[in-house]
């Protein structure tokens, strides 16, 4: 059987879209939740993953409906495949009920995974170079020690040069302005012209 899922981010956004595309995909019932990015609990969710039996196909409008994150992704479609319940995305190439499809998720993960293990990589290089330099290591002053681990990071990245500060900002999931706040806790010499990226 199909079951449908569809979330927004705020009560003011429609249903509409994704529960007609969700209809007409042939989904029997269908769950809608309302719940921001900033939010980590999925009532809704939650319920449809209890109700869900083996050989269902859980439908979604697309990837970034299911998942507050990539990690939160892979971690519900694994959770679905070891429950031998299928997931299929109506704007994404993602149907895990076919080998392609199965396939295409698990490069998905594999190359979001090596991005994770090169910023760590990268993070690891900077504070050894930092050390070398006699920068001891800990937090700076002012700056949360959640924050820190992305702060060094954000210090390599924009000391390689590769990316411009929005990429940079993009790929750490961080404002412009907090990179920015980071770097000068850090003590990163800010140049006018990678300012203006």
């Amino acid at each position: 059987m199909k079951i449908g899922y569809a979330r927004v981010s705020t009560k003011d956004q429609s249903f509409d879209l994704q529960a007609d595309a969700l209809k007409k995909a042939g989904c029997k019932k269908i769950y809608k939740e309302v719940i921001t990015g900033a939010r980590t609990q999925s009532k809704v969710l939650d319920e449809v993953m209890a109700t869900l039996r083996p050989k269902d196909v859980l439908v979604i409008w697309k990837l970034d409906r299911l998942g507050r994150s990539l990690k939160h992704l892979i971690e519900v479609v694994n959770q679905l495949n070891e429950a031998k319940i299928g997931l299929k995305s109506l704007n994404d190439p993602i149907d895990t009920t076919t080998a392609q499809g199965r396939l295409t998720f698990n490069i998905l993960a594999f190359l979001a995974e090596f991005e994770r293990e090169l910023i760590r990589e990268r993070t690891q290089a900077g504070l050894s170079a930092a050390r070398a330099r006699g920068r001891k290591g800990g937090r700076p002053k002012g700056l949360p020690a959640k924050a820190e681990k992305t702060a060094y990071a954000a210090e390599v990245l924009y000391n390689e040069g590769e990316l411009c500060v929005r990429q940079i900002a993009a790929k750490l999931k961080i404002s412009k302005t907090t990179l920015y706040s980071y770097l000068r806790y850090i003590g990163v010499a800010i140049s006018d012209h990678r300012r203006a990226s």
